[in-house]
């Protein structure tokens, strides 16, 4: 049998020695295009993401030339697409492209970590803020050469090729695989037999890549427990310390985060920890768990899977469970975790089910309740696991059945978006058709109280606790970026505060959702005796109101606590939940 002769490369060359006028200048040198390639594509969106991008908008000065050097005519046919009128006669494209981060946009601005920036000290690119693609070649392997500074240092989980240049096998790779330059720190370690590299820029140098792997090595090694062995041989994390925190984005083999820059302490490198959790369990789902719609991924209209829960709702819940059975988390810290969780689920809409918050993730409906796909979505496997161990008898939960799937798909095969359902459970029992419907489906009541109670641990929706407390009198719900107050107290609406306020001020300082975690913690040391200014937003008119503090009966909201009579059915499954199998 006669081997496949490979696809020709798109050898693409970026110039990043010039950064002054925050643009990627880029050339790609193409031969064999027809009249199939005669669209070249950039992206409407990319995995993981959940939003809508059009990395067109970003685009300019547009370029095709032939083998002499002539220019070609090319036609901007959509706001991502370019076409060529004599694709078999392209040799060459030219085009620069400007960084999302200090480009603006009226809608749809990408997530920064997400994105793209240009500094005269460093540059993060995200594949699909830089790269586009020949129509029908998608799937064609990519070589990526790089002009930088010669004193840089480059962190990325692709490979390079004997001219030194980074190598993808297709455009999917590229867009998988971020690329951080510049004056970066470097720090190393095995884990589970695969190399772990983390890689850091820092504005002021204050957070270096050994401090952070130093604070992320146990999770690292629960992970590796709770996996069992990692399905990747080597794994890269790229850290940006900067002005502002924005979080993390997810790939198959290395995750980027964008966060505030400050001293490093033991706080810092457990919040950085924090997230890492999550980012590093996607190594699972979804690069050995996904969907056809994420494989075969559509960058031309984006295209939701109903799967969100899977791809990010069981790793939420999964950082925090692999980090209970490592004992690097304590069962009261876990507890607290799920009651936040919930606590942030009630300020969202409880109706809006976790399919339909897949299948709306890229429109501005779905962008609202997107969030919640960390809180419910990890509520929800949660009780997915503790009702597999049960019907299992301890013997299987639901890191056992996701362990499962990715020997049974992994990285090169996808499972059917509209079968996994019935795949999932006729792979476990059935009566996790009837969880899928009510809970995944549908959005019931989630029964806290009683899966919770199989494992020995009551639930109270509110438990009052003999103490008195000081409070605001009211309630603060983000909406569409805006601090509205809810749930007002009688105190706080004989003050003059409405239900829907929009708060804007606090002792004629500024509030946004910038700094009100700040503020909230300061008004956290008040005492009823202590009032202070609020300025609110009411039907377009703003108004100061003067309002105090008060003192209540303290209840605990969502509370779980271990159950001292628990029976020994009960504390024997207990024991099997907080452990590895």
């Amino acid at each position: 049998m006669a081997a496949t002769k490979p696809a020709t490369p798109l050898v693409y060359e970026i110039d990043l020695t010039n950064r002054a006028d925050d643009q990627f200048k880029v050339t790609l040198r193409v031969n064999g295009l027809t009249a199939d390639n005669a669209v070249y594509q950039f992206a409407a969106t990319a995995p993981g993401t959940y939003q809508i991008m059009d990395m067109g908008r970003y685009v300019r000065a547009f370029k095709a030339f032939d083998s002499k050097g002539r220019e070609l005519k090319t036609e901007q046919v959509s706001t991502n697409q370019w076409k060529f009128a004599e694709p078999q006669n392209v040799r060459t494209v030219q085009y620069s492209i400007a960084e999302t981060w200090d480009t603006p946009v009226t809608e749809h601005k990408p997530y920064n970590m997400c994105g793209t920036s240009i500094e005269n000290d460093h540059v993060l690119i995200n594949g699909q803020g830089v790269f586009g693609f020949p129509t029908g070649m998608q799937a064609a392997p990519l070589e990526v050469k790089l002009n930088y500074p010669a004193d840089w240092s480059v962190g990325t989980a692709l490979d390079k090729n004997a001219r030194g240049n980074f190598v993808a096998a297709s455009y999917d790779r590229i867009v998988d695989s971020p690329i951080l330059l510049g004056r970066l720190t470097k720090a190393t370690t095995t884990v589970a037999g695969a190399q772990i590299d983390v890689y850091t820029y820092s504005k002021t140098d204050k957070i270096r890549s050994e401090q952070l792997l130093g604070s992320m090595q146990a999770m690292l090694n629960a992970a590796g427990q709770f996996l069992k062995q990692l399905p990747v041989k080597r794994y890269t994390f790229l850290y940006h310390f900067e002005d502002e925190s924005w979080g993390a984005w997810e790939h198959s083999y290395s995750s980027e985060y964008v966060l505030k820059e400050d001293e490093f302490s033991k706080k810092v490198g457990e919040e950085v920890t924090s997230i890492a959790a999550h980012e590093f369990f996607h190594v699972v789902t979804p690069l050995n768990i996904h969907s056809e719609l994420i494989e075969q991924f559509n960058f031309v209209t984006p295209t939701p899977s109903e799967h969100l829960w899977l791809y990010e709702g069981v790793t939420e819940w999964a950082s925090n469970a692999m980090q209970l059975r490592g004992q690097i988390m304590d069962l009261p810290t876990y507890l607290d975790q799920q009651s936040k969780k919930i606590s942030i689920d009630k300020q969202l809409d409880t109706t809006y089910t976790l399919s339909q918050l897949g299948l709306t993730c890229f429109t501005d409906e779905g962008q609202k309740q997107y969030f919640n796909i960390y809180n419910r979505g990890a509520l929800v496997a949660g009780l997915l696991d503790i009702r597999l161990l049960e019907l299992s008898k301890g013997t299987r939960g639901l890191r056992e059945v996701v362990n499962e799937l990715a020997t049974t798909y992994g990285p090169n095969k996808a499972f059917p978006e509209k079968e996994f359902f019935a795949i999932f459970t006729q792979k476990t029992y059935p009566e996790i058709a009837d969880f899928f419907n009510r809970y995944v489906k549908a959005a019931e009541p989630l029964p806290f109280t009683e899966y919770y109670g199989k494992l020995g641990i009551n639930y109270s929706p509110a438990l009052a606790t003999g103490r008195k407390t000081v409070s605001r009198g009211y309630g603060v719900r983000p909406v569409e970026g805006k601090l509205i107050l809810s749930k007002l107290s009688e105190a706080a609406l004989k003050a003059g505060l409405q239900e829907n306020d929009e708060w804007i001020g606090y002792n004629r300082q500024p509030l946004s959702m910038g700094n009100a975690g700040a503020v909230v913690e300061q008004m956290s040391q008040l005492t009823p005796a202590d009032s202070y200014e609020m300025t609110i937003r009411r039907n377009g008119q703003e108004l100061t109101i003067k309002n105090a503090m008060v003192e209540i009966d303290e209840v605990k909201r969502f509370a779980f606590q271990v159950n001292p009579q628990a029976t020994p059915e009960q504390l024997k499954l207990r024991e099997i939940w907080q452990k590895n199998l």
